[in-house]
């Protein structure tokens, strides 16, 4: 069964250890083996330390040391039992790794400050920080003292499974045993600090660095640094960047930091200065910006940057490829991203998963199903294993076309390779089958997802909410909103607006608007959606001065209007022969920065043929088309609906002859 990396069947498998008592030795051993078919007659240390370094085989090094510690041949030392430890340490042997210490205190053999952080930097490997601080506390039963060494590499073990609570009182303990810390100890904390969200912790403990006149490194300043910019705080991060001679670690968070906030400009910036002070940029330092440009649709200034890497003598790695595919993708430029695809194969590397999915996404995003089913297949033979994010990016472009047969086949691929579907391929799945009107299946995957401890989440419901009322199911989406917290989830934005929406269509005021009540009591945040859509539900039951009042709380609360809103407006003015009000709308939209569409002078056009006359419907379609919007086949239903009730059949034929010719 293939599993996603991270993952396990089993939490924890209790593993057998090794037996190991020093005065048995299995009667199976043949010490011949080591020796080559002689008896010694005595044996040195480098021989031991030898035979144990190279001997592959944990059970053999493990008999080879008990038959040595039973003969007259050789007594072990410090630095056997050290290489034994660690050989042990691991193969996680840890209980074999406490007996020899014992044995060690037994036969009066000290424990070296490089045994004990052997046996830490073991329990650090397996994942069990907390053994290592138990054997910590017991360090002088093993004749050793704690020192800064040893105390860095605990503090290092604790960090690694962020056992932050443990952290302070070991520094504390440190201090009050008289052990100095040292740079290191103070990364170590600077890391823990940053880790836990408490970057303002870590500038101090900076200041206390330098008062203690221990400066801080090249790694104190970048853990600083790139902590800051994981937290927007890039401003402050460049200010400490100041303090000393930049790095390219340290650039490459910075440059980072502003990618995050779109500041490409100065990111660039930041590139040209590395290349004044002559610090050469990496890979990542070139990625980080092609990916920033790439994310913003200005895939011209990533080709730029992947021919400066080049220029440079960098080359691009699968994380560069891969951007330069995700962003082609983005902008539906499938074609492109199957050059760049095939570019990065010609320059010898080998796609990934990531790689894999980025050009998935752009081939289900055009649309091209048969094409994203061709690499699907390529992905199949080659090494690389889908993930559930491939099947979703499948099953989800499946959806968007309405293939509920194919949909369904990757489906059954996906169980049949053993990959478990998570809440995004479940989701998906629930789209496909609400956009095939199959909504009783639907709501059994729900109840398929809890079976699976994969419990449906808000998105979730949303999609299902959304197929409900757009087929006019408007009870069942109500009837699904109200069990959404027996799922253990919670309506959003996003669930009521399309409940809002739905319920409007129906005429189903009262209820929408005790949806609207319950929203304000919830503080659920009403965004351009939520007014659009309120507004649209409110002009549609003729409520008209209601929705005005609306839109005007919309603008105060500084939410801009969009197009949509205008059109909302333009087209109840009209319908209620209002039609002055929405020429007004019109010539306002200009003047807040958007663009009249060809629904709102095909809205106004209706409204000036039922309120005002043909004339004037024919000056806005002139303004219409002098504005470069050219008239649909919906603009012109309009004119010659209201011209044939006008003028007749025939005239109106001549008249729009008339139009086209002047046109």
């Amino acid at each position: 069964m293939y599993l996603k990396e991270g993952c396990s069947l089993l939490l924890k498998v209790q593993k057998r250890s090794l037996p190991l008592i020093l005065n048995n030795v299995n009667g199976s051993f043949n010490v011949d083996q080591f020796n080559g078919g002689k008896t010694p007659v005595e044996l040195k240390e480098f021989d031991v330390l030898k035979r144990l370094k190279y001997e592959e085989n944990i059970s053999n090094a493990l008999e080879y040391f008990k038959w040595v510690a039973n003969s007259t041949f050789f007594k072990h030392t410090p630095l056997t039992y050290k290489i034994m430890m660690e050989k042990l340490g691991q193969h996680q042997e840890m209980d074999s790794v406490q007996y020899l210490l014992q044995q060690m205190k037994l036969e009066g053999i000290s424990c070296s400050e490089d045994i004990f952080i052997s046996v830490i930097d073991s329990y650090r490997r397996g994942n069990a920080a907390e053994q290592a601080l138990k054997t910590f506390y017991r360090i002088q039963d093993f004749g050793c003292k704690p020192t800064v060494r040893i105390y860095n590499h605990l503090l290092d073990a604790l960090l690694s499974e962020n056992r932050f609570h443990m952290i302070n009182p070991i520094y504390n303990n440190m201090k009050k045993d008289g052990v100095v810390p040292n740079v290191y100890t103070y990364n170590i904390l600077l890391k823990a600090l940053c880790k836990n969200n408490r970057v303002d912790g870590a500038l101090k403990l900076l200041v206390e660095m330098s008062n203690k006149v221990c400066s801080p490194d090249e790694v104190s300043y970048t853990t600083i640094v790139s902590s800051l910019c994981k937290f927007g705080k890039v401003r402050e991060a460049r200010e400490v960047a100041m303090r000393f001679t930049p790095t390219v670690p340290v650039y490459n968070a910075l440059i980072n930091g502003l990618c995050k906030e779109y500041n490409t400009k100065e990111a660039v910036d930041l590139l040209n200065e590395m290349a004044y002070k002559g610090v050469d940029p990496t890979v990542i330092t070139y990625t980080t910006l092609l990916n920033a440009f790439a994310d913003q649709g200005n895939i011209g200034l990533s080709f730029a940057m992947l021919s400066k890497m080049f220029v440079s003598g960098c080359s691009p790695n699968i994380h560069s490829f891969t951007c330069l595919i995700k962003g082609n993708s983005l902008l539906g430029q499938w074609y492109e991203a199957l050059h760049v695809w095939d570019g990065m194969i010609k320059e010898g590397i080998l796609p990934n998963v990531v790689a894999y999915n980025a050009l998935l996404h752009g081939l289900c995003l055009a649309g091209n199903m048969n094409m994203a089913l061709s690499v699907y297949s390529a992905m199949e033979t080659s090494d690389c294993l889908p993930n559930s994010t491939t099947y979703s990016t499948l099953i989800d472009g499946f959806a968007k076309s309405g293939d509920v047969i194919k949909a369904s086949e990757i489906w059954n691929r996906m169980i049949n390779h053993g990959c478990h579907p998570n809440v995004v391929v479940y989701t998906c799945m629930v789209d496909v089958l609400c956009r095939n009107f199959m909504f009783e299946q639907a709501y059994s995957l729900l109840d398929d997802m809890v079976i699976e401890n994969c419990p449906p989440n808000t998105i979730t419901f949303n999609t299902f909410i959304k197929g409900l009322c757009c087929s006019g199911r408007i009870e069942w989406a109500v009837m699904l909103y109200n069990q959404m917290e027996r799922f253990g989830c919670s309506g959003n934005t996003t669930t009521y607006n399309e409940l809002l929406d739905g319920l409007f269509k129906c005429n189903n005021l009262m209820v929408a608007l005790q949806l609207v009540r319950e929203m304000e009591g919830k503080n659920i945040e009403f965004n351009l959606v939520t007014y659009n859509t309120i507004a649209s539900g409110l002009c549609h039951m003729g409520m008209l001065e209601e929705a005005v009042k609306l839109v005007a709380k919309m603008l105060v609360k500084g939410i801009r209007p969009d197009v949509l809103t205008f059109n909302i407006l333009m087209n109840a003015y009209c319908k209620g022969g209002k039609v002055e009000s929405a020429k007004q709308l019109l010539n306002a939209m200009s003047q807040v920065g958007l663009r009249p569409g060809f629904i709102s002078y095909t809205c106004l056009i209706d409204g000036l043929c039922s309120w005002v006359g043909l004339e004037a419907a024919i000056c806005c379609l002139q303004k219409m088309i002098n504005d470069g919007i050219p008239p649909k086949i919906s603009t012109w239903n309009v004119l010659v609906r209201h011209l044939f009730s006008k003028i007749g059949y025939g005239s109106a034929l001549e008249y729009l002859d008339s139009i086209l010719a002047a046109d």
